[in-house]
């Protein structure tokens, strides 16, 4: 009697222990070792590395809601920043540029911008190991000495160079037909381009009014789009104008069972959106712009006729559209001399405000005149013209200034 009593008792305190143990590592608190700390050289570091103990606390207590494990991380013990190719830290001043941007939003984002542009985003997610961060004052970077002097001369643009609003003009054309060409090749100085399709070409701006006179005399130019836009160095703005047209995708059973059958619509948004950042030297005679366009037309309706079952062995007759969408997507970097004039063809491309070609090919005169309905040599004039307030003066198109807040501008192709 005495010995099962006794072993009854040990069953207790053994079950009683285990179950102490469990708890504390399954729901322990963490400890404080993961904050971090300066060292002697004022780079960021870590701090200590978690215990043994804590880590398994952490697994049991996944394994203990019957997930799986998760990876832990580990921390080097000498808690420095790898430096084997001559990294350094470096801090750059950005408060001479965004000092004047108090109406923009994280105006040195542009600064971040602009420097992925020159690097690429390899050099900041490959060996060696370095980082780049910033904020409204100040921009934090470790990498090597030769990534430092890119870096360098990208922030000498915005610090350095003309801090106030700056003037850049754009014009937007379609015509009918390439032939425009023939007159004014000898007036253009050939750029070359990545972009398939895309040709560019820099112009004086004699040369350019003469180009501009040519086209605004054929029958088949269209002006779109004439603003001045006015926008701070380095900043991106957006030309947004895009049109909704609805289309019957689907028929589905209606919920009531009277009518049988139902339209479901969609909607397809048309029209063009464009970006487009520039960015000046430091003594305003070189600009770099990055211009990014998408258009997209919708050709066409092409209709599909359905015969959908009804009770009594008869057929419900309805139709569906299913849109035929031409897209153009244009992403590139340009530089030339801010004296000259930017011209941009994007090729026969859609054209938004295109009309579906006839029917009837009698009447069709785009054989006789080379063009394609729905299809124009997409322009674009694009000229640095200085301050804003040299500007204020003008009578011409209309001066549209950038809006953190709304960078959406409004207008017709």
């Amino acid at each position: 009697m005495r010995l099962s009593t006794l072993l009854i008792v040990m069953a207790i305190l053994a079950f009683a222990w285990d179950a102490n143990s469990v708890t504390a590592q399954g729901f322990g608190l963490p400890s404080g070792s993961g904050a971090t700390a300066a060292s002697s050289n004022g780079l960021p570091t870590t701090g200590a590395p978690t215990t043994a103990g804590a880590v398994t606390s952490g697994q049991t207590a996944v394994q203990s809601l019957g997930q799986s494990p998760v990876a832990t991380t580990s921390v080097a013990g000498d808690a420095t920043l790898p430096s084997g190719a001559g990294q350094k830290y470096r801090k750059y001043d950005l408060s001479p540029y965004t000092g004047h941007l108090k109406q923009v939003v994280r105006p040195e984002q542009a600064v971040v911008d602009w420097i992925i542009r020159e690097t690429g985003s390899d050099a900041w997610f490959s060996p060696p190991f370095g980082f780049l961060n910033a904020d409204h004052s100040t921009l934090s970077v470790y990498h090597t000495p030769e990534m430092h002097q890119v870096v360098g001369e990208v922030v000498e643009k915005f610090v350095a160079g003309d801090t106030e609003p700056q003037v850049l003009s754009v014009k937007v054309l379609n015509v009918g037909n390439p032939n425009w060409r023939n007159r004014a090749h000898l007036l253009m100085q050939h750029v070359g381009v990545d972009s398939p399709g895309v040709q560019a070409w820099l112009l004086s701006k004699e040369n350019a009014a003469m180009v501009m006179n040519q086209l605004r005399q054929r029958t088949d130019t269209r002006i779109k789009h004439d603003l001045n836009l006015v926008l701070h160095n380095g900043q991106t703005q957006k030309l947004t104008s895009t049109l909704g047209k609805n289309y019957v995708r689907n028929i589905r059973q209606t919920p009531t069972g009277w009518p049988p059958y139902e339209p479901e619509t969609g909607e397809i948004h048309v029209g063009y959106k464009v970006e487009i950042s520039p960015l000046l030297s430091t003594d305003g005679k070189v600009i770099d712009c990055v211009i990014k366009a998408e258009i997209d037309q919708l050709d066409k309706l092409l209709p599909v006729d359905l015969e959908l079952p009804l009770q009594n062995n008869q057929v419900h007759r309805a139709q569906i559209d299913v849109p035929q969408v031409v897209s153009w997507r244009l992403n590139e970097r340009f530089r030339w001399p801010s004296d000259m004039i930017l011209l941009l063809s994007c090729g026969v491309v859609a054209s938004p405000d295109g009309k579906p070609a006839s029917p009837m090919s009698f009447f069709n005169m785009d054989m006789l005149t080379g063009t394609t309905t729905g299809r124009a040599d997409a322009l674009m004039f694009i000229q640095f013209k200085g301050r804003a307030s040299a500007n204020l003066t003008h009578t011409g198109p209309s001066m549209q200034m950038a809006s953190p807040q709304n960078p959406t501008s409004r207008g017709r192709y």
